[in-house]
Order: C-alpha cells, then sequence, then structure tokens
C-alpha cells in the first residue's frame, strides 16, 4: 500500500501545523506544545528566521525538543543539544490481530492509571495534558491498567503510534502487540499511514517492531534546545 508520508520529515511541527494547531503556542514560523501537554517544538524550515520566537515560547527553566528539522541559524543565547537518531519505522499493511482482552478506549476517567503508569515505564515526554493529542487506548486485568498505546503527532494523512508500554507485572502476556495491531488497522482503514519513533538503543523493542514488519522509513535527528 502507497500511503502519502508527507509531514514524515519534519513531524513535530506538521501535526502543530495542523492536527494539534487549536493547542499550538506560536510565533510565526515556530510553533510548539503547551509545557504540560508535551515538551516538543517545531520550525517549518531549516531556513527560518527565529528571531525573538524561543525567547517568547520557552520561558526559563523550561525546555523544548525538536526532531526531524532544527533553524540553521540560531538565535543568541540559545543552542541545540544533539541526540542520537532515532529510528523512524513506517506500516503499510495490516498487522495480524491478537486475541485478549477487551480494549478500552482511555478518557479523563482514566487519567490518574495513565499518569500511573507512563510515569513508571514511559517517563521522558508524557505529560498531565498528554492525552489531549488523540485518542488512547488500554487493557485493564484485575482492575488495574496493565498496557496502553496511544496517538500522538501526525497530519492528516499519517499518525504516529506511541506510548507503547506495559506494566512490568503484566509482560508476557502480548497486550502490547494486541493493541498495536488495533490502532495500526484502525489507522489504515481511515486511509492514515501509521508511524512511529523508537531509539536504536532500545535494540529489543526496535527488533519486536521489525519482526512485525514495520519498515525503517529513515533516520532522524533529535535535539534539545537550550539556554546558552
Amino acid at each position: 500500500m502507497r500511503m502519502d508520508d508527507a509531514g514524515l520529515d519534519n513531524p513535530f511541527f506538521a501535526a502543530l501545523d495542523s492536527l494539534h494547531r487549536d493547542i499550538a503556542l506560536r510565533r510565526g514560523d515556530v510553533a510548539r506544545y503547551p509545557a504540560d501537554v508535551a515538551p516538543f517544538l517545531g520550525v517549518a524550515h531549516a531556513g527560518v528566521d527565529v528571531g525573538d520566537a524561543f525567547d517568547a515560547l520557552v520561558p526559563e527553566g523550561d525546555e523544548a525538543l525538536l526532531l526531524g528539522i532544527a533553524p540553521a541559524r540560531m538565535p543568541p543565547g540559545w543552542t541545540l543539544e544533539p541526540f542520537a537518531d532515532l529510528a523512524q519505522m513506517v506500516r503499510g499493511e495490516p498487522l495480524e490481530e491478537v486475541d485478549g482482552p477487551d480494549i478500552l478506549e482511555l478518557g479523563e476517567l482514566h487519567r490518574n492509571d495513565v499518569l500511573a503508569l507512563t510515569a513508571l515505564v514511559y517517563p521522558h515526554y508524557f505529560r498531565p495534558r498528554t492525552m489531549l493529542l488523540g485518542r488512547y487506548f488500554g487493557i485493564y486485568e484485575g482492575g488495574r491498567l496493565a498496557a496502553m498505546i496511544g496517538e500522538r503527532l501526525g497530519a492528516p494523512a499519517a499518525r504516529e503510534m506511541s506510548a507503547i508500554c506495559t506494566h512490568p507485572d503484566f509482560l508476557g502476556h502480548g497486550y502490547a502487540r494486541r493493541l498495536t495491531a488495533f490502532l495500526v488497522n484502525d489507522t489504515l482503514r481511515g486511509g492514515r499511514l501509521p508511524f512511529l519513533h523508537v531509539s536504536h538503543a532500545n535494540t529489543r523493542a526496535k527488533q519486536l517492531y521489525e519482526r512485525s514488519g514495520w519498515r525503517m522509513r529513515r533516520d532522524i535527528p533529535f535535539w534539545r534546545l537550550a539556554r546558552a
């Protein structure tokens, strides 16, 4: 299946300029999420004149991360700290469905459970209002949130799978595979391309995705924006 991957080279700005425009904080061609949603900032293109946008959008004591595209010229007082590239992977075909417990769409009533699980096993980028970015789904076992998955970045023709995590007490039950197949297949039925980002250092997760048929699209650069 050939699907549109427009925006995937600049995923933060693509999402802020389309799906998440209503919550974006913006100064010209620079946009970011509110800090309690996500620490992500994007620029429209590498040649953008940042001007005073960083000062306006990233207050003292806050931080911002950039992915894919960064300004070629940095304004005075700011630096970009490079991290290792991430693997950006896409899936153009349905995944085999996995039997298991019911999948529940997560909402406000489940927020505390979601925040507790992500704080335990996915702590870096999940914030109190991250669930504004898309739909989230989970599996409960014995009244506890055992595993979850959600939608984060995206553009009209593509959607990122994110926060794919399982509580340590429920590993080995296939819950993450069941949730991933569910959301990937639903995304494909909607005519959108599923994609995800994974650290090359997370070899176990990356190999699991590869064995499941996810295709490596590209290495994508990743930076932390810091005051000099």
